[in-house]
């Protein structure tokens, strides 16, 4: 059964890195055809990849410090999701060849015509932004080892000091945990457009990557290999908690991006309120449109309902559907702070995230298919102790 389940994570990856292929040929087109959206396609792609990974590591902790069933029923989804972001870090890579592309401050001759981002240097610059990116995966991939660590200690020993010891390890990483989200948001987000701030933006992105990873754990639960016949679904109130914490993001996330929103448009600051004057003309109001109708409206109504929520094949439609328009909101999010002539179309943005999500999800898959073998190995060798043992007592 162990092997049946490790042949369809492979094809998973087999699908997975075709897709990536495609995805990097059409960005290597692109990149000849115009730098600057080339780089702001490969920052959608990378952030969207990120920020689940990101979320899946928060939702980790959340569930070590608060427990609960629906954790239990997406922890290998999440264990490995969090992984992801070791290839997260690499893929950072490429993007530092455009910071010059993507970020003002990064640009000597802007900045020095610019007397704010003069005032903003001593942050914004490029070693700078350089090492805080290094310092922020160091801390995430860290917490991921250290917590990993102290659940595997307190599952062999069985202690209560050791299960407090994880609660504790759990709670103290959330701290760093949101500390490090909100700097990475506004590094890697915030910043394309120096002259605006708003002191929602980093709670607001750490909100929607905690859903992107909820969503993205949901509808891999229900979709791929774990649905094999020797791995049956979680119960209907497993399924039902992860639909609840679904609505329940997605309403935070909602009330965050409102709350933004009415700030900067009754305070009437041109420096803010031009940062949605850019996000509801040239054709990016229907997008906005969009993330209130498909973001929160829809998925709202729909999770409102008990039995859609213990429909696996309808909770995992709501979940892939997120997943979209979590896309759609970064596409929003970024694409506007670059000035483009003539519609947009997002091609670049849709291809470099079919080719960081191609690698990214074989990695997941090679994670998951490792995670099946150890439970497999795991259960078999208890399987033969306990025959050992009763061979032993007759």
């Amino acid at each position: 059964m162990s092997d049946s389940r490790g042949r369809e994570w492979q094809a998973v990856q087999r699908w997975a890195l075709v897709v990536a292929a495609v995805g990097i040929a059409v960005c290597a087109a692109g990149a000849f055809w115009q730098r600057q959206a080339f780089f702001a396609g490969l920052l959608v792609g990378w952030m969207y990849w990120t920020g689940i990974g990101v979320g899946c590591l928060g939702l980790l902790l959340l569930n070590n410090v608060t427990g609960g069933a629906w954790g239990a029923a997406i922890r290998r989804q999440l264990v490995a999701g969090a992984s992801g972001m070791a290839l997260s870090a690499v893929l950072f890579l490429p993007l530092v060849a455009g910071l010059s592309d993507l970020y003002p401050w990064a640009r000597p001759d802007v900045v020095t015509h610019d007397p704010m981002l003069q005032h903003k240097q001593p942050y914004l610059n490029v070693p700078f932004f350089l090492a805080r990116a290094a310092g922020y995966f160091f801390v995430w991939l860290a917490l991921l080892g250290y917590v990993g660590w102290r659940e595997r200690r307190a599952a062999r020993t069985g202690a209560p000091r050791d299960q407090r010891g994880v609660r504790l390890a759990s709670a103290q990483g959330l701290l760093l945990y949101g500390l490090t989200v909100t700097f990475a948001a506004v590094d890697w987000g915030m910043s394309l457009e120096p002259h605006w701030t708003s002191h929602i933006y980093g709670v607001l992105l750490m909100i929607g990557q905690a859903l992107s990873g909820l969503a993205f754990c949901t509808a891999a639960l229900l979709l791929l290999p774990t649905r094999a016949v020797e791995r049956p679904l979680p119960p209907a109130s497993s399924r039902q908690d992860l639909g609840t914490l679904l609505l329940a993001f997605t309403m935070l996330w909602a009330y965050m991006a409102l709350s933004q929103f009415l700030i900067i448009w009754y305070a009437n600051i041109p420096e803010e309120a031009t940062w949605y004057l850019r996000r509801t003309q040239g054709g990016w109001q229907w997008a906005a449109g969009a993330l209130v109708a498909l973001h929160f409206f829809l998925p709202f109504a729909l999770l409102l309902s008990r039995q859609l929520k213990r429909n696996p094949r309808a909770l995992a439609a709501v979940a892939v559907g997120l997943l979209a328009m979590r896309w759609v909101d970064l596409v929003w999010l970024i694409e506007p702070a670059f000035d483009r002539e003539g519609t947009f179309v997002p091609w670049l943005d849709l291809a470099a995230t079919a080719a960081m999500g191609g690698l990214w999800i074989a990695f997941f898959a090679w994670r998951m298919g490792r995670s099946e073998g150890a439970q497999a190995s795991d259960a078999t060798k208890a399987v033969d102790r306990r025959a050992v043992s009763t061979e032993a007592a007759v």
